[in-house]
């Protein structure tokens, strides 16, 4: 067994190495950018080197300077991770010449899957079922158009060598290839440094389907069951499952052996996923696909841990040392469920922007890394970041992974919404709420998935989980309760001739709008000793908050306790619970009357400006001064969190003035250009 190994990634994944080497006894090494100096990975290893700038291109994608760290640290073996040098099999080649182990598959297997084109070649060749498609790449946007044709839309565009959601576009006509195949290449360039791409059927009512490969340089290889993957935005997951509620005893099965088969055509072994695409239209589950194999760890893989007690990087690093797997295919069981939810940077209210910046505050179920495969109870939170770090644009916008498991899927799914009401992040936009408002969607409690889920289940954007009258009057007494607490503190003045001054218990409680077509809606409330009545009608239960404290509890007689976080906003407070945000004022009842008469601010009128709706790089200006445009006409390409967003024109109208230059790095909010 190796005594020090090397981790070439960054953030949550390296921890999630560490914490498995640490338990074998095994040192670590991290390496680290600048803006990564003082990151909870770097502190958690064993050693740390410094690697270079923060751009990815100049630090973690330079096999050398990784390699050199080795030298410098004299670890005997690498682990990848995910993403930057993970599968790239010059890499492993580079590292073999040092007589450096790369804990992974063989060059060659990572060469032959890599590549998507010769990938969908090798798996007919090895009995897999593959979907329709371009033979090779393609070199042109007419020869693009010329193949969607043939194949019929809707087409998938894909980048060769891309992964991860990124180099993928879904065209439903000619004008969709035409906007989106130049962006497919750029971002396949950049990316993974290919810009080859191929086109292929995309199969509509779509289930995203992966099976867990384990195998060793002994020649054995077990499939350790499937995930559900199918909810996705923009091609990238949000939700992880294992077991998928799809998925029938014999479906596994096939699916199973069909991994395997192709595994073993290129001699595969450590961890690997083979991707498959299901049509969820037929119900016999015939109809699979395949659509990828990635060689390497997953962002995933502690659903399958989850569910079969197998620690997967354990076994990464005991197959690279050549140790032989103890278990066989009938070893492989199903205890339980999990599910994955992924925490990241971004924002739903706001069309799901990336964001970025610091972490004022971040509190989070339980401990990070705390506890065994399953956390601690059930819970187990995968973090790489830390209260003061901060997310920036350089990376992958991902905070975070909680991971749930239970006896049932809905036991499961339920703790997702109890662990999500408990995490706390400011800063930043994020996505907690909407997550937790997946888990309590009844399409998603049915089973019944497609990738596209999101696009048809929220078609107008997200405004927060549906939350019906009983539980906005429990919200609202919380709130009567937070600011009549908060009051009373305020009251508690030393040296007072008659004490503090009584506060009042009848309240009226505003929930602001949630979209420009909804109106406040307002809930009289009078506080008494038992509980509340909200709009004359009794709500039994107590509100527990501390002034000052960021959470409260509202626990209710035989009823579900709600878990809130809460935080003062000017003039009233932010109380997010399952799901949802409430902007509330608080108002004594003898004043409520008073507050239609206060002065509304009318925000500036920005409608002939093109923002930049998230920090990011201007990679393409896509029309110059004086030019006439009409809605919907591409104005600006922006880069950011890795992935290229096209910025189109809200209204017909003549560019007035450009205001920004390509190559620019952009704030948000920052002005491309105006029209008139």
């Amino acid at each position: 067994m190796f005594k020090k190994i090397l981790i070439a990634n960054r953030g949550e994944i390296a921890c999630r190495v560490i914490k498995t080497a640490r338990r074998m006894g095994i040192a670590t090494v991290a390496v680290y950018s600048d803006a990564d100096a003082r990151a909870p990975f770097v502190k958690m290893a064993d050693e740390a080197v410094h690697i270079g700038p923060a751009q990815a291109s100049e630090s973690y994608l330079v096999a050398d300077k990784i390699i050199a760290a080795c030298k410098q640290t004299r670890a005997e073996a690498v682990h990848p991770g995910y993403g930057f040098l993970s599968e790239r099999a010059s890499f492993v080649e580079a590292l073999g010449r040092e007589n450096i182990v790369f804990i992974g598959p063989p060059a060659s297997a990572i060469a032959a899957m890599g590549d998507k084109i010769e990938s969908k070649k090798l798996a007919r060749e090895a009995g897999v079922n593959t979907v329709p498609g371009s033979e090779g790449a393609i070199e042109s946007t007419e020869d693009a158009l010329t193949w969607a044709n043939e194949i019929g839309y809707p087409v998938m565009m894909k980048a060769s060598a891309g992964g991860g959601g990124k180099g993928m576009r879904l065209a439903w006509n000619d004008q969709d290839v035409k906007d989106g195949f130049e962006a497919t290449q750029r971002e396949g360039l950049n990316s993974f440094g290919d810009d080859r791409v191929f086109i292929e059927k995309f199969i509509e009512d779509p289930r995203h389907i992966e099976i867990q490969i384990l195998g060793d340089k002994h020649g054995n290889i077990l499939y350790l069951n499937e995930r559900e993957c199918s909810i996705q935005r923009r091609h990238q997951k949000v939700v992880e499952e294992a077991p998928s509620p799809f998925v029938t005893p014999e479906m596994r099965r096939k699916m199973g052996e069909q991994a395997v088969a192709l595994s073993k055509a290129v001699a595969y072994h450590s961890a690997g996923t083979v991707e498959l695409i299901v049509s969820g239209a037929d119900p016999t589950g015939e109809s699979f696909y395949f659509l990828e194999m990635n060689t390497r760890l997953q962002v995933e893989h502690p659903v399958t841990e989850a569910i079969t007690g197998i620690d997967l990087v354990e076994w990464m690093i005991r197959v690279a040392a050549g140790e032989k797997l103890p278990m066989t295919q009938d070893d492989i069981g199903i205890d339980g469920w999990a599910i994955e939810n992924r925490v990241y940077a971004e924002d739903p209210y706001r069309g799901f922007l990336p964001s970025t910046g610091r972490l004022v505050r971040y509190r989070t179920p339980v401990e990070p890394w705390a506890g065994d495969l399953r956390g601690v109870d059930g819970v187990r939170f995968d973090s790489g970041v830390q209260e003061g770090g901060e997310v920036s644009i350089f990376y992958d916008p991902m905070i975070a992974k909680l991971v749930t498991w239970g006896r049932t899927r809905d036991e499961a799914a339920d703790l997702q919404v109890e662990a999500l009401d408990a995490v706390e992040l400011e800063g930043l936009g994020h996505n907690v709420d909407f997550l937790s408002a997946l888990m309590q969607h009844p399409r998603f409690r049915s089973g019944n998935l497609t990738t596209g889920f999101i696009a048809e289940e929220y078609p107008q954007g997200f405004e927060g989980a549906a939350t019906d009258d009983a539980r906005l009057r429990r919200v609202a007494a919380c709130a009567a309760r937070i600011e009549s607490a908060h009051q009373s503190r305020q009251r508690e003045i030393s040296g007072k001739l008659d004490g503090p001054a009584p506060v009042a218990s009848d309240w009226v409680v505003r929930f602001e709008a949630t979209s420009p077509d909804a109106k406040p809606v307002d809930y009289a409330v009078t506080l008494g000793e038992e509980g509340a009545s909200v709009d004359g009608r009794a709500v039994a239960g107590h509100c527990d908050w501390t002034p000052g404290a960021r959470t409260a509890s509202a626990t209710q007689k035989g009823g579900e306790t709600l878990g809130l976080t809460v935080r003062r906003e000017r003039p009233g407070w932010l109380i997010n619970t399952r799901g949802a945000t409430h902007r509330v004022r608080v108002l004594p009842a003898r004043l409520s009357n008073h507050a239609g008469h206060m002065i509304e601010k009318v925000p500036p009128d920005t409608s002939k400006m093109l923002l930049c709706p998230m920090p990011g790089l201007l990679v393409k200006l896509h029309v110059a001064q004086g030019d006439a445009v009409e809605a919907g006409q591409p104005l600006a390409t922006v880069e950011a969190m890795k992935m290229e967003n096209i910025l189109r024109a809200e209204k017909s109208g003549t560019v007035a003035t450009v205001k920004a230059e390509e190559g620019e790095t952009l704030a948000v909010d920052a002005v491309i250009l105006e029209l008139e």
